[in-house]
């Protein structure tokens, strides 16, 4: 069995290594190495993983990193600052993105139930994508660094609040959504308690070694993934509470470059898994719907953003640009399709048609930003910048 387990890592990591590296030269997101690998290795592919329990389960560390990690990165006064002038373009876009790619996934015969749940899936843009092609300097200096960093956080909470419906309708009544919402909000205030009157003050004495630091920040994370699970959330929803209770610790900044690395490495695991769990049986059958929907959501995304950038009195150039970058699906189409996929919400068809679609768009979009804007990934040396 620990054989069998060092091969499997081994293995994924020395593959996705060279996905990723393919990725990269042929100027593609990292992602979709990761989960080229996965499509490679695993039980539709050439089998040297047929089965993937193990990895997936260990894959949701990850995504428990990511949410703590957004949550970390919170900080109050800033947030409240970026937040004034995109919450509305936010919360309108997110609804018609949802509505558009919702009526698309009716056309193609999904149910109704289905449909919502794959144009809530599609309502956010890649924070990863985005991020990764934006130059150094505008992400941490610019304005448009930070209209994006205000619109994907926003996203990102967006995107909890709909993984807690979800975890919440996993008992299909009222009383279910009441109870979720109730856990929330009792281990959000503990947490702040907590966090403000103890934890800071045990941070403190330890701030000047460093590995001690990132494990007891990484304990508080888990902790506080653990306590959610046993109120009937989830361990990813507990770890974003976590995160946001330390956003306003005088470390946070320093904890959230810190332990990158971490979540990066657990993510490369969920991406694989997600890979490994594509079914080209079913593909075939929904390769149509996706590459539709692929379509809507790459028009309707640009032309949406733009037209509220310009309604915000921004300038031509700069909306057509930032819509450009966010025009496309999300990492966390991936996680809200997979979590109502194991909460049994939506079918098999459904998830494998938010995968793939998230796919297509991501890869379609980084060819897009790649060849018009600067970016650090450019092959044109007056649009390469880092």
């Amino acid at each position: 069995m620990e054989e069998n387990i060092f091969f499997e890592i081994a293995i994924i990591i020395i593959v996705s290594s060279v996905t990723a590296w393919l990725s990269l030269y042929i100027k593609q997101p990292i992602i979709v190495g990761y989960i080229l690998a996965g499509v490679m290795l695993g039980p539709w592919g050439l089998k040297a993983i047929p089965d993937i329990h193990f990895i997936d389960q260990t894959s949701h560390i990850g995504v428990t990193l990511l949410l703590f990690l957004a949550g970390l990165a919170l900080e109050p006064h800033r947030i409240i600052k970026l937040f004034r002038n995109s919450l509305l373009l936010t919360v309108i876009s997110s609804g018609l993105f949802a509505a558009i790619t919702g009526l698309s996934a009716l056309i193609f015969n999904f149910s109704l139930l289905e449909s919502a749940i794959i144009g809530t899936a599609f309502m956010f843009s890649s924070t990863i994508l985005v991020i990764k092609l934006l130059p150094t300097t505008t992400l941490h200096q610019k304005h448009m660094g930070a209209i994006s960093i205000a619109v994907l956080i926003l996203q990102d909470i967006i995107a909890v609040m709909v993984l807690l419906f979800i975890k919440g309708g996993e008992s299909h009544t009222v009383l279910g959504w009441v109870k979720i919402f109730i856990a929330g909000f009792i281990l959000t205030v503990s947490a702040i308690l907590f966090e403000k009157y103890f934890f800071r003050k045990v941070m403190k004495k330890m701030e000047h070694f460093q590995e001690v630091l990132y494990l007891f920040t990484l304990a508080w994370c888990f902790i506080y993934a653990i306590a959610a699970d046993q109120f009937g959330l989830s361990h990813e929803i507990g770890a974003f509470i976590a995160g946001v209770a330390l956003a306003s610790n005088p470390l946070a900044l320093y904890l959230l470059e810190g332990l990158r690395f971490f979540r990066d490495f657990f993510l490369v695991l969920f991406f694989f898994s997600l890979g490994a769990r594509l079914d080209l049986g079913i593909i075939q059958s929904i390769l149509v719907p996706a590459f539709f929907i692929s379509a809507v959501i790459l028009i309707s995304k640009p032309a949406v953003y733009y037209i509220g950038f310009r309604l915000m009195q921004e300038k031509q150039k700069f909306s057509f640009e930032m819509s450009s970058r966010l025009g496309q699906a999300s990492e966390f189409s991936l996680i809200i399709g997979f979590f109502a996929f194991t909460a049994s919400i939506i079918g098999e068809k459904s998830f494998q048609l938010i995968q793939l679609t998230t796919i297509i768009t991501m890869i379609i979009s980084s060819y897009i930003v790649v060849l018009l804007f600067p970016t650090p990934l450019s092959t044109n040396i007056k649009l390469k910048q880092d």
